[in-house]
C-alpha cells in the first residue's frame, strides 16, 4: 500500500492541500505523545511527521529543540520510537508516517538495521535532514530495497543547477523549507512560496510540501493555494508546551488548534 500517494491524491480530489503534521515522539512522554498523534489523526491531519527525538538537533528551533529534550529525559529510545509507531499502525493501518531524523541516528545503529527496524514498524518515508543528496547514494539504496520513501529538502537558497538532483533523488515528495534557519513559529509565511513551489514543480512530479514558520489558519491558507501539503510542527509542539503536566489540556488544544489549521487547507 502506497499511504503517501495515496494520502495525497485524496487530498487532491478533495481540492485541497494535505496536512502534514510534525510532533517530536515521547514528547513529553509516551503515554502523551502517543494521545497527541490520535488527537491530531482525529482533527484533520493526513500525513503523520514524527521527530525521532536527537540530543543535537541542528535544523530546529527553540520549540523542537525543547520538545527532543523532554522526549530524551522521559526515556525515549529508538525502540520506544518504533513501539510508538507500532501502536499508530495497529490503530492507522492507512496513515502515512514520516520519520523526521537526523543521520548520525540512522548510521550509529546501523543503517540497513535502522531503515529494516523502521519499515518493519510501519514508517512509510524518512527526510533525514543533515543528509545532503550528493552523499546519500547508501542509504537511498537501502531505502529503496526496504520500500521506504525519501525526502529530501529544497530551500530559499538552493541554486537552480542543484535542483534536478535533489528532486532525483527523493521518492516520496520535496520538502520546501519556506525561511532560512531553522524551525519556530513567525508571524507570516514567506513571500515568494509561489514562485518557489512552481520553480520545483519544473524539476519533477512528486508532491510539494511546504514548512517552517506556519502557525495560524491564513497561513495554511496561503500555502495551500500553491502546495501539495502544508506542515505545521512548532505551532503544535507549543501546545503540549504550555500545558506540561496537564494531559487532558494538552489534547483539547491539540485538537482545537489542528481543527483551526485543516480549515485553511481548501482552496477556492
Amino acid at each position: 500500500m502506497d499511504r503517501l500517494n495515496t494520502a495525497f491524491a485524496r487530498a487532491r480530489s478533495a481540492n485541497r492541500a494535505a496536512f502534514v503534521a510534525y510532533l517530536c515522539a515521547g514528547d513529553p512522554d509516551f503515554d502523551i505523545s502517543l494521545a497527541a498523534c490520535r488527537t491530531l489523526v482525529a482533527n484533520g491531519v493526513d500525513i503523520l511527521e514524527i521527530g525521532v527525538p536527537f540530543s543535537d538537533p541542528l535544523a530546529d528551533g527553540l520549540t523542537n529543540q525543547l520538545a527532543a529534550q523532554r522526549a530524551l529525559e522521559s526515556g525515549m529510545t529508538a525502540e520506544r520510537v518504533f513501539e510508538l509507531v507500532r501502536r499508530l499502525r495497529a490503530e492507522f493501518p492507512e496513515l502515512p508516517i514520516v520519520f523526521y531524523t537526523y543521520y548520525n541516528l540512522v548510521f550509529s545503529n546501523g543503517s540497513e538495521a535502522y531503515v529494516r527496524a523502521a519499515t518493519a514498524a510501519g514508517v512509510d518515508a524518512m527526510l533525514t535532514l543533515d543528509l545532503p543528496p550528493e552523499e546519500a547514494a547508501e542509504l537511498s539504496e537501502i531505502a529503496a530495497r526496504h520500500g521506504l520513501r525519501t525526502v529530501f529538502i529544497v530551500a530559499p537558497t538552493t541554486p537552480e543547477e542543484r535542483l534536478p538532483r535533489i528532486c532525483s533523488a527523493a521518492t516520496g515528495f520535496i520538502y520546501y523549507v519556506s525561511r532560512e534557519g531553522v524551525t519556530g513559529v513567525r508571524d507570516a509565511v514567506a513571500a515568494n512560496i509561489p514562485e518557489a513551489v512552481a520553480r520545483i514543480r519544473r524539476a519533477t512530479s512528486l508532491p510539494v510540501v511546504v514548512g517552517f514558520g506556519i502557525s495560524r489558519r491564513e497561513h495554511v491558507r496561503a500555502v495551500a493555494a500553491d502546495a501539495d501539503g502544508v506542515v505545521v510542527g512548532s505551532a503544535l509542539v507549543n501546545c503540549i508546551r504550555e500545558h506540561l503536566g496537564r494531559p487532558e489540556a494538552t489534547v483539547q488544544r491539540l485538537a482545537a488548534v489542528a481543527a483551526d489549521l485543516s480549515a485553511g487547507l481548501g482552496r477556492s
